[in-house]
């Protein structure tokens, strides 16, 4: 476990996401997890939702090519007890067939840096309508500050309840 002295983080999906800053406790590195790889350090944090805005395209219409959602979520220790970061992110539908799909960009802020995120997420739609819950989803780690100069890896975000998702963050050495 390593003591953090201030936080913030984010990660995105369309209807569900997260974060904001605050001064924290600790977070803590999992190296037992079912995603950790050979050598890897993975960090499993709890998201909780508090702010999402959705931006449509076509207002009071179907979800359409171009919608967009921002949202931010405070960040949890894997035991959600002490808050430890925050996300901050956009989502943009990008595919309403099939599913749907969007493209998403988050900004986790974490005790001694931030990590960038982006990628897809798929299933955001069922019968042109969000689904509830959303879909677990990986996007890649495409860089970071601080602690996390140089990061690549993935992030990995299932929902455990209404607003509220564990990601596990597998950061390559």
């Amino acid at each position: 476990m390593r003591v953090i002295r201030a936080a913030c983080l984010g990660t995105s999906t369309a209807l569900v996401t997260l974060l904001a800053c605050a001064p924290v406790a600790a977070a803590t590195t999992d190296t037992d997890s079912a995603h950790a790889k050979g050598g890897d350090r993975v960090i499993t944090l709890i998201g909780h939702l508090v702010q999402q805005t959705r931006f449509p395209v076509n207002p009071g219409g179907a979800p359409a090519q171009g919608d967009r959602t921002v949202f931010r979520s405070l960040l949890f220790d894997k035991d959600d007890k002490n808050q430890v970061g925050e996300t901050d992110g956009t989502c943009t539908t990008t595919t309403v067939e099939n599913g749907g799909a969007e493209e998403c960009i988050v900004t986790y802020t974490l005790p001694g840096g931030q990590l960038s995120v982006q990628g897809m997420v798929f299933g955001i739609l069922t019968d042109g309508r969000p689904t509830i819950p959303p879909p677990s989803f990986d996007n890649g780690i495409t860089g970071g500050t601080g602690d996390y100069d140089r990061a690549r890896g993935s992030v990995h975000a299932d929902t455990i309840a209404t607003g509220t998702r564990r990601f596990t963050i597998d950061l390559d050495r």
